[in-house]
Order: structure tokens, then C-alpha cells, then sequence
């Protein structure tokens, strides 16, 4: 085989690594089962309080919520995280902000 006659160059890296640290993905908004509501109930403050979500997916997390003790309902930026918890309390919902 013959040897190639320039160097091989270094392949540019396109791709950044980080630690999540700064980005915004800051808290998580739990939302644990207290059996004192409808599927219904949760999937209406689901659906009014944490944005982009649908009824179909908000079915998904009261299911889960249900069988298995809480959901993560929302991450995002801790301000943000926290008046969605504060809005889902005021509905009665137990949350809590990790």
C-alpha cells in the first residue's frame, strides 16, 4: 500500500459537550399522589399549568402518578419550576420543586 503523500488532517468536532450546568435544565417539578383527585382533575391543572402539555400525555403522567406514587412533570429553569408547582398546589396537587 502506498503512503499517502499529505498528512492525515484531524477531523473538525462539530459536537459540544457540557454538564447541563447554565443551561436552563435547572429543577424538576414532582408531582406526588395524594388519592384525593380525579384523573380528570390532574390532567385539567396538568394541561393548564406546565406549558406544552397535551391532554394525551397528561393522561400518561396522572396513570403514573396513580400506579407507581409521582411523576416528573416538568424540568426546566427553577423560576419557571416554581410557579408551575405553586400553581399545581393551589390546585391541590402535592408537588415539590428538586
Amino acid at each position: 500500500m502506498a503512503k499517502p503523500s499529505s498528512p492525515l488532517a484531524n477531523p473538525d468536532v462539530t459536537e459540544e459537550t457540557g454538564t447541563g450546568a447554565g443551561d436552563g435544565l435547572e429543577a424538576r417539578v414532582i408531582v406526588y399522589n395524594c388519592d384525593c383527585h380525579t384523573y380528570q382533575q390532574v390532567i385539567s391543572l396538568l394541561c393548564k399549568y406546565v406549558p406544552g402539555m397535551t391532554s394525551s400525555h397528561a393522561f400518561e403522567l396522572a396513570y403514573r402518578i396513580d400506579h407507581e406514587g409521582e411523576a416528573m412533570v416538568f424540568e426546566g429553569e427553577m423560576q419557571q419550576a416554581e410557579r408551575i408547582a405553586a400553581a399545581l398546589a393551589n390546585g391541590g396537587l402535592r408537588v415539590v420543586v428538586q
